[in-house]
């Protein structure tokens, strides 16, 4: 759309963090707690995470920190909270964008009490359109293990496509899994052949 005047940019301005239902806003040193929780447990970290191990809880901390700064303008973190009530619900954080390229990978986590409540299906989404829409990406990935079959549905019904396959890329459990590669572009976004902002 083209904006006419100041009152364009700003409607945009003030929906650009705003989903269906979550809302991003900046890492506030309350949401700590409840991030460095989820992220260390066990029962979620073999879904996202190369090694399941028990870690301290400064390290994760800086490192949600380190994810959430969006000083550099190829990576941003934000924490999702409900838009109804406040409540923190996961964190999603872009990173790696550079030129030429404009390629980003997209990281979510959404907090286990959460999950199966449609957090998540927006977070992808919302987040999405901020990466096209604000930060002119061309491309944004994730990876994803295979056997995830949950995060691989919220993706494709986002509108990521699988298009590759990391054979044997990450082992739990005494055995190797794959890993899928997932990936949505912004010219597909922005002609509506995948699920975009205006279809939220």
């Amino acid at each position: 759309m083209t904006w006419t005047g100041a009152a364009d940019a700003q409607r945009y301005g003030s929906t650009i963090l705003d989903g269906d239902r979550v809302r991003f806003r900046a890492l506030e040193d309350a949401d700590l707690p409840d991030l460095v929780r989820w992220w260390r447990d066990p029962e979620w970290a073999v879904l996202q995470q190369i090694l399941v191990r028990p870690r301290p809880e400064e390290p994760v901390v800086e490192m949600l920190r380190s994810w959430s700064k969006s000083e550099r303008s190829g990576d941003v973190g934000f924490s999702v909270v409900d838009r109804a009530s406040g409540e923190l619900v996961g964190h999603v954080t872009l990173f790696g964008a550079a030129l030429p390229v404009r390629a980003a990978t997209l990281a979510v986590m959404i907090g286990s009490e959460h999950v199966g409540r449609g957090y998540g299906t927006d977070a992808v989404r919302l987040l999405t359109a901020y990466g096209f829409r604000e930060m002119g990406l061309n491309r944004i990935e994730i990876q994803v293990h295979a056997f995830n079959d949950r995060a691989r549905a919220v993706y494709r019904k986002v509108g990521y496509h699988e298009e590759g396959i990391r054979r044997e890329a990450v082992f739990h459990d005494g055995r190797f899994h794959d890993e899928v590669i997932m990936s949505a572009l912004a010219r597909d976004w922005q002609s509506g052949s995948t699920r975009g902002p205006s279809d939220a």
